[in-house]
């Protein structure tokens, strides 16, 4: 008999499934939810990017009014970074009706957009 304990910690470290390589097709025959479709159509894949971030934004001006003067730095900087991998985001967008959502894959470290597909059995390539 195994305590409580000792299940509840082996299972929250560490990821098993953390994969080293994804290759995804850059299309994708998916379900289109937007209401002229609503039925599986052809989705054009690509990889979510974060846009700029706004001067303008309610924290980025609070940050910049609380920075500005003498005093040094005011507020904590990051530095005990422990994931050595991100969140893969697909971004897939519809070609009948151009409407686009969003596909969050697991934890990889290498991460491939229409890359060549492995063949079955076949041999290594040096």
């Amino acid at each position: 008999c195994v305590p409580y304990s000792a299940l509840v910690s082996t299972q929250s470290t560490g990821h098993k499934l953390d994969l080293t390589m994804v290759n995804i097709p850059k299309t994708r025959n998916t379900f289109c939810a937007h209401r002229t479709c609503r039925q599986h159509q052809k989705h054009k894949v690509t990889q979510y990017k974060a846009g700029k971030a706004s001067l303008y934004a309610q924290g980025k001006r609070r940050y910049d009014a609380k920075q500005k003067g003498y005093g040094g730095q005011t507020k904590p900087v990051f530095h005990k970074k422990a994931k050595t991998t991100k969140k893969i985001v697909l971004r897939l967008e519809c070609t009948k009706c151009g409407s686009r959502h969003q596909k969050v894959l697991k934890r990889c470290k290498t991460f491939e957009l229409g890359g060549d597909k492995k063949a079955k059995g076949a041999a290594l390539q040096y």
